[in-house]
């Protein structure tokens, strides 16, 4: 590696260790409890785009690699009222994401869900915890920064929301990568319809079909930041989304066997530790934010 690529990375790898820091210590302050991340189980979050799920046979039983935690943490605040994992998710994506520069097939992710909570507080959470962040980044990594030749804006409060159909109407298809590449700021995306998203998302009853969640896009077109919402915890309901999702209640089974009996109402979000890096360090690719990067398509180590 040379010199000033070497330069570079310990430069990146200094502040994303400063951001898992920043992060877990506001939260922290604000009463969250910390649980270690679930690697392998029975249930794991269904996704709704194209990924194959990596599978072990573990005591003759089939276990999941996790995707996402989105079931333990639902199950977790039967226990607790707010969490926070940095979770790592294995998610084997086609191949041709590989030249988007936004993929990896192993990261990790900020976890956290908040018991009793609506959209609206997570949004706010959310929020405050990237504008600290920058803030914070920007005083304490002045040196890294300057290495990166990255100036970071701060972003001001509340970030403009547009609703999912609004924005494919006034964009297409690509709606996303435009209006990351046309804003300044970070941008929330709300309203998603229901078959864009999983079943754990919860239908707004006012709005048939459409659901109380949302996504955060980053600006100056580094695309999808945060992923989240309210969850559906009702067991009837549960079970009515699964069966419109196409999915067989089996599949769940033991999650389900739970939320008969006891899953509180909730709300909470993701957001990609690697493509956060990538947004504050103004990188052109996500695989130059980790020493061992996981590229869809390629052998990795």
């Amino acid at each position: 590696m040379r010199n000033k690529d070497l330069t570079k990375t310990q430069a990146v790898l200094k502040i994303q260790s400063e951001i898992r820091k920043i992060l877990a210590d506001t939260l922290r302050s604000k009463d969250f409890i910390e649980l270690s991340p679930v690697i392998l189980s029975p249930i794991t979050d269904p996704l709704n785009h194209p990924t194959s799920p990596a599978k072990i046979d573990c005591y003759g039983k089939k276990y999941s690699v996790t995707q996402s935690m989105i079931f333990h943490k639902q199950l977790a605040l039967r226990t607790l009222d707010k969490i926070f994992i940095f979770s790592p998710n294995v998610r084997i994506e086609p191949e041709e994401r590989r030249k988007t520069g936004r993929h990896l097939f192993e990261f990790t992710q900020l976890d956290l869900e908040v018991k009793n909570a609506k959209r609206e507080d997570v949004m706010r959470l959310c929020e405050e915890l990237l504008v600290s962040l920058i803030k914070t980044i920007k005083e304490k990594n002045k040196k890294e920064l300057k290495k990166l030749d990255r100036t970071l804006k701060i972003p001001k409060t509340p970030f403009k929301q547009i609703k999912y159909m609004d924005a494919y109407e006034k964009y297409g298809e690509n709606f996303e990568s435009i209006i990351s590449k046309e804003n300044k700021e970070p941008i929330w995306l709300i309203d998603i319809p229901l078959k864009y998203r999983e079943f754990y998302d919860k239908e707004n009853p006012r709005k048939p079909g459409i659901l109380r969640d949302m996504d955060l896009i980053y600006p100056e077109g580094y695309g999808e930041a945060v992923s989240g919402g309210e969850r559906e915890y009702k067991y009837e309901k549960i079970k009515t989304r699964i069966h419109k999702k196409g999915q067989k209640l089996s599949q769940f089974k033991e999650y389900l066997k739970i939320a008969k009996n006891d899953l509180p109402s909730s709300a909470g979000f993701g957001i990609g530790i690697e493509r956060l890096t990538r947004y504050i360090c103004g990188l052109k690719r996500i695989e130059e934010t980790s020493l061992f990067p996981k590229i869809p398509g390629k052998s990795c180590i």
